[in-house]
């Protein structure tokens, strides 16, 4: 059953199309070697994303600011490890955490292939809660920036997924109307109960394997995204 109607799509960056865990863990292992921490990877990996994702949720509740999100989910990861680590290090470490990440180009499974697929039919967005600076190079480096026409940033907007005027922005931004545009993440509350409130069409891409209970068309590959646009 293909979506009709539909001239606008809008992807999530992070999680959905650019491989955060995999381009975050070589992230660590590239600032932790050149800084000389001495510690586990995989240990300071599995206290570092829970505690990532609830920093960035609170981040997207606008319950705490932006430079609390980048050297709080460092300081109470190594504080649970037991750890000990100056606070001048943590910022140095967040800061290159930063400036490295966007360095590493790994894209999920048959991003390439399904953009290659969309872009001659559908005009292709981003919607973001990533920050502005690293975004677009991100998408740069990893050869994708051309396949979308306009990026929308949380930075830029003054406000997070779910909030609707952040899908208003990148409606307007393409000239878009609700009723032929779509949004495709991995967020069940950001990315596709936002849209859904603002009145776009939804596919929730499970690539986690969340199992939300969920009222889109959900995916656990992108390429599925071929039956439906």
């Amino acid at each position: 059953m293909k979506f009709k109607n539909i001239q606008h799509v809008y992807f999530d960056l992070d999680h959905t199309l650019w491989d955060f865990d995999k381009n975050s863990a070589l992230t660590f292992e590239a600032i932790f070697k050149e800084e000389k921490i001495n510690i586990e990877l995989q240990d300071f990996l599995g206290a570092y994303v829970p505690i990532n994702s609830n920093y960035w949720e609170l981040y997207r509740n606008n319950q705490i600011s932006k430079e609390s999100l980048r050297t709080g989910r460092l300081k109470d990861s190594f504080k649970l490890l037991k750890f000990k680590i100056p606070s001048k290090t943590l910022d140095v470490l967040s800061d290159k955490y930063i400036e490295f990440l966007p360095t590493f180009i790994h894209l999920l499974e048959d991003t390439q292939d399904i953009l290659e697929y969309l872009q001659p039919r559908y005009q292709l967005h981003i919607i973001t809660n990533g920050f502005q600076e690293v975004q677009t190079t991100k998408m740069v480096n990893s050869n994708i920036f051309d396949y979308f026409s306009t990026i929308t940033t949380s930075e830029e907007a003054g406000v997070k997924k779910p909030h609707p005027h952040i899908f208003d922005r990148a409606l307007r931004k393409s000239k878009a109307l609700p009723n032929n545009s779509i949004m495709i993440g991995d967020n069940y509350a950001a990315d596709i109960v936002g849209a859904k409130n603002a009145g776009l069409e939804t596919v929730f891409f499970d690539y986690y394997q969340k199992k939300e209970v969920s009222e889109s068309i959900t995916i656990q590959k992108l390429k599925e995204l071929r039956v439906y646009l």
